[in-house]
């Protein structure tokens, strides 16, 4: 990730209150600590719904946060979910140079407790850890609970990156967590179900390359010495029917106009995969099938995207790279249209 973008869009939403001028995030303030906004400025977003509202979480210090009981106004949280005095000290001793800046969490309800999960990172680098954080109610801000790390990667040890979360819960009921950015691509390990974090045991296994070993064909880096050309991260599994759905984000986010994120899909009968496209071919071996870019009027690149089943239907979420605010990340929200085959288009 970019950290001068990112860090663009955490202004811009703690800013928010002067935001109402035309062409940028319609915002109106309701009382003096609260400003509703139509078009947040976010990062990663993931939702959850409780009790007829809506809560988003997203990139940001102290991971960020607003809610909504429609999905079209959002009300912005002047504080993160964790304030900087509460971030955990071990996040600090598994990643030298993170501070606050808490990437691409995941949120899940599992066993009548609500989890979210975050990313410590370092731009470039795959010395990143996964934290947790426990709750009984999303409508309780203040009540997370740290549940330490669930897994880190070390830059001269691994060959993945432990960013970008996912939970996933299969048919029997089973805890598992998709993860990863460039390097070895996305991993799958399973969870534990009383702690949520890795079974005694499970391995981590690849489930997603962006090319095939020894593919020729991918371009430089225009990002990191570091990470390679293994351009995929941002997993995202959504289970529908018969088929566990795979969403990844390809290419290259975080560098404003000049981003080309665009993500693909792959599905699998078996939580663990594999993951095939439309044409057969396996996601491990560069497979995956375009579903979202940039229209390069409204959007530059759109990625790192979520995926819900709500009372009013199936919908898709991710951030977009907007044309108009000159490459600032925004909330983009698609509905999903299942076909008769089994596959998805977006509307």
């Amino acid at each position: 990730m970019n950290i001068s973008d990112i860090l663009l869009g955490a202004a811009i939403i703690i800013a928010a209150p002067a935001v109402n001028r035309v062409g940028e995030a319609k915002a109106q303030q309701i009382h003096p600590d609260q400003v509703v906004v139509d078009s947040p400025f976010v990062h990663d977003p993931v939702l959850a719904y409780e009790n007829g509202k809506y809560y988003l979480y997203s990139t940001g210090h102290g991971i960020s946060q607003m809610t909504s009981a429609d999905r079209k106004h959002w009300t912005l949280c002047r504080e993160g979910v964790l304030k900087n005095h509460e971030i955990p000290a071990w996040t600090h001793d598994s990643v030298p140079g993170f501070h606050t800046h808490i990437w691409a969490p995941d949120v899940i309800h599992y066993r009548n407790k609500w989890y979210l999960a975050y990313s410590c990172s370092t731009f470039g680098k795959n010395t990143s850890a996964i934290g947790l954080l426990s709750n009984t109610s999303l409508a309780n801000m203040n009540g997370w609970k740290d549940e330490g790390c669930i897994l880190a990667s070390e830059g001269k040890r691994d060959n993945w990156n432990a960013i970008d979360p996912n939970f996933v819960i299969d048919d029997k009921g089973n805890p598992w967590m998709a993860w990863g950015s460039f390097w070895d691509g996305i991993q799958l390990v399973k969870l534990d179900k009383k702690t949520m974090h890795v079974k005694k045991g499970a391995k981590p296994q690849t489930i997603a390359r962006r090319h095939a070993f020894g593919d020729a064909s991918a371009e430089l880096n225009p990002t990191s010495k570091f990470a390679g050309t293994n351009a995929i991260e941002a997993p995202f599994i959504m289970k529908h029917g018969d088929y566990y759905y795979l969403f990844v984000s390809w290419d290259y986010c975080c560098r404003g106009i000049k981003s080309n994120y665009r993500v693909a899909v792959g599905r699998s009968k078996n939580v663990a995969g594999p993951y095939l496209d439309k044409n057969g071919k396996d996601m491990r071996n560069g497979g995956g099938t375009l579903i979202l870019e940039g229209d390069k009027k409204e959007f530059e690149a759109m990625g790192h995207c979520s995926a819900y089943s709500f009372p009013d239907g199936d919908f898709f979420f991710c951030h977009g790279y907007s044309i108009a605010k000159n490459g600032a990340s925004i909330l983009v929200q698609k509905k999903i249209n299942w076909t008769e085959n089994g596959w998805l288009t977006l509307e």
